[in-house]
């Protein structure tokens, strides 16, 4: 394939920067920008071994030392000749470093073609390449971890079996049809029923990782609900770290909705601070009160915070029917919702009040805390890690992480099934065949065996340039 080279380090000025190359004529551009301290040739540096020395304009003159450390193909990351260059981080030194690698011969390469490349030359299946995006993108441990398994192949590992049997079938089927004259075993139906039922349960095992995958992956979507003056942002800028939300003694301080990432109990939240839900006049806050509920709709995670120290203070009655009818109110989206019990530094009370909400409604937990002090914030943790647990580290890379894989495991699947069904009901062996031929294509995309170049695009343009 033709020279390409990018930074790997992006834009913004660092420490150390990386310049990477792969390609046809790799190590003879390579040999025009990078002078050996020792005097070696480009091409005589011994692989994955790093070598200092001067890097060089498209003129030859020294324009950094650093090191460069070359990867001949097949054994490199995209399969091909490589080699990378690790200098300061300055913005005009790379730019001026891949100038001379294009006066060389290389192109800028796309986002994600190192990748790509890997993909293309068998370095990678599909749901490796995938996981190397995952790997980039992830915003917490767990994530990183089954990002990481995966790059070395967890899914792969879980899907061969189920790929082998499908394969086994067809081409025992295939030979019993085309060479009726040789000596070979029919396939007996019962041998088909056992392999498409094991088939079954694996493809309906990893559907059921979906779940834990996209919320490893994208996390929580977290709605921050209540009353006006609840202490919703406060709860926001306690997960945060730091003053993300405006916070004061006036209710309806918080017109529109604040959003923040957060990792609270090991689990990424994505949290939505909205306006106070109460009936108001205003015209603005009215507007507030709308996006508030939707986001409750479009949650997956409900907090629901009340202010305990109001509660307890003489002549609130009304304040506790209006936290009532929003209890109920947030109960009936059936989403998973934590009833939180704010400010309790101002009353000095800590224990549970359960019963206050009615067992109908049904909360994750009622937690007490003051964003103020820090007190039951180790509750609410415990809570969302039990809601969301991060399942057993021996599945780390065997999860379902997007959309596309789900799509086409839950496509196998059903071609498994409509095999089965046409072996029960005694349909001809080539009812049978169509059925598992459309299972392993369904698989085929997943891996990458038979994905369509758009989608292979698709996927990689995703990736950051240089990647």
């Amino acid at each position: 394939m033709d020279l390409i080279a990018a930074t790997a380090t992006g834009n913004a000025p660092s420490a150390i920067g990386i310049v990477r190359v792969s390609g046809d004529g790799c190590f003879d551009a390579c040999a025009h920008v990078f002078r050996h301290a020792g005097g070696l040739a480009f091409g005589e540096l011994e692989p994955r071994r790093l070598y200092y020395g001067e890097m060089l304009d498209q003129e030859g003159r020294m324009l950094d030392q650093g090191l460069a450390v070359r990867f001949p193909g097949p054994g490199s990351y995209t399969g091909e000749d490589s080699a990378e260059f690790h200098c300061h981080g300055s913005p005009a030194v790379l730019r001026e470093l891949l100038t001379a690698l294009f006066s060389a011969g290389a192109r800028q390469a796309g986002p994600g073609e190192f990748t790509k490349r890997a993909f293309l030359n068998g370095r990678l299946d599909l749901t490796q390449a995938e996981a190397v995006a995952d790997l980039i993108d992830a915003e917490t441990a767990a994530a990183a971890r089954n990002a990481a398994a995966q790059l070395e192949g967890g899914l792969r590992r879980i899907l061969e079996p189920v790929q082998d049997a499908l394969l086994e079938i067809t081409s025992r089927f295939y030979a019993v049809v085309d060479y009726p004259d040789e000596d070979i075993a029919d396939v007996q139906p019962e041998e088909i029923s056992e392999s498409l039922r094991l088939a079954d349960e694996n493809l309906s095992r990893l559907l059921d990782t979906c779940r834990r995958g996209k919320v490893l992956k994208r996390g929580v979507r977290t709605a921050i609900v209540g009353l006006p003056n609840a202490g919703k942002s406060s709860l926001l800028n306690a997960l945060a770290g730091f003053d993300r939300a405006i916070v004061t003694d006036v209710p309806g301080t918080t017109r529109d909705t604040v959003e923040e990432s957060v990792v609270c109990g090991g689990v990424l939240l994505r949290l939505i601070d909205t306006a106070g839900i109460r009936n108001t006049e205003d015209a603005v806050e009215q507007q507030g009160v709308e996006r508030s509920r939707k986001a409750m709709e479009t949650a997956d995670l409900i907090l629901m915070v009340m202010d305990q120290s109001a509660l307890l203070q003489p002549g609130n009655a009304e304040l506790g029917t209006e936290n009532f009818f929003l209890l109920h109110e947030v109960a009936e989206t059936g989403k998973p919702w934590i009833l939180i019990h704010s400010k309790c530094d101002l009353t000095n009370i800590w224990a549970g009040s359960a019963g206050f909400i009615g067992k109908a409604n049904n909360p994750a937990a009622v937690i007490h805390l003051s964003s103020v002090t820090g007190q039951g914030f180790d509750r609410l943790e415990q809570a969302v890690a039990d809601l969301f647990p991060a399942g057993d580290p021996k599945e780390a890379g065997g999860l379902l992480t997007d959309q596309r894989q789900e799509e086409a495991v839950f496509r196998a699947r059903n071609g498994v099934r409509r095999a089965r069904e046409a072996l029960s009901d005694g349909l001809t062996p080539d009812a049978v065949l169509t059925d598992a031929e459309e299972a392993l294509e369904a698989l085929g995309e997943l891996t990458g065996r038979t994905a369509k170049e758009e989608m292979v695009s698709r996927i990689f343009s995703r990736f950051c340039v240089g990647k």
